[in-house]
């Protein structure tokens, strides 16, 4: 092995050991109190407003449930206001826009299909309801877009771990793993015994609920 390949083998083994999370995204605006005011409008939760310096002003929100803040405030970046794009997931598309809207934030109707170009969209949530098919936008009053996608499944290898980031969520899940359940009841015969109308219990049910949702957040094959 040369050199090069021994230093590459080396930052490859010494990469695999760290644990690298995106917490802090970083947006531009014109006016600091307007974009405090939207933002806390949205619902989002308030971390801080400092000035720990002339010129330096940090204001920063979290998103329910997102292990992601956002931040802007003065002194802090040169990007034009309004050029920024970021991405919120959500598990119900439908519910999060009903939200917002009831929030009195100006939002995108639904839609379905590539979220770009904008012609190739299609309107209403994706018919199957297939995670990752479902969006909808709005923007910040600098013009900073948001764009909302449901996510129910997530791909292969996008999480190591599950975790849910609302009560509501987790509470979506569950009845995706009941339903799931129910049928792997019918095929395996837990449901009906002797073809009786009798009910039969699967005492390993709670491992099987976990075994889903945990495969379901991973996007790996699914228990049947």
């Amino acid at each position: 092995m040369s050199a090069t390949e021994q230093q590459t083998a080396n930052a490859d083994a010494g990469t695999a050991e760290i644990v690298v999370n995106l917490e802090v995204q970083i947006i531009p605006v014109s006016d600091v109190d307007r974009a405090k005011e939207f933002y806390e409008r949205l619902g989002w939760r308030l971390d801080a407003d400092d000035a720990p310096l002339e010129g330096l002003r940090i204001v920063q929100f979290t998103p329910p449930g997102s292990g992601t803040s956002v931040t802007f405030g003065t002194g802090l970046t040169a990007a034009i206001p309004g050029s920024s794009l970021g991405g919120l997931i959500v598990s119900n598309i439908e519910a999060a826009h009903h939200h917002l809207v009831g929030r009195g934030i100006e939002a995108s109707d639904v839609w379905h299909g590539p979220p770009f170009p904008p012609e190739a969209r299609q309107p209403g949530a994706d018919p199957d309801r297939t995670s990752y098919g479902s969006f909808f936008s709005f923007h910040d009053p600098d013009g900073n877009t948001w764009l909302v996608q449901e996510v129910t499944t997530r791909l292969p290898g996008r999480v190591d771990r599950t975790a849910f980031g609302s009560t509501a969520e987790l509470a979506s899940a569950l009845r995706r793993a009941e339903t799931a359940h129910a049928e792997h009841e019918k095929r395996t015969g837990h449901r009906l015994k002797a073809g009786l109308a009798e009910r039969v219990r699967d005492d390993h049910w709670p491992g099987w609920y976990a075994e889903y949702i945990a495969a379901e957040q991973a996007g790996t094959e699914l228990p049947s």
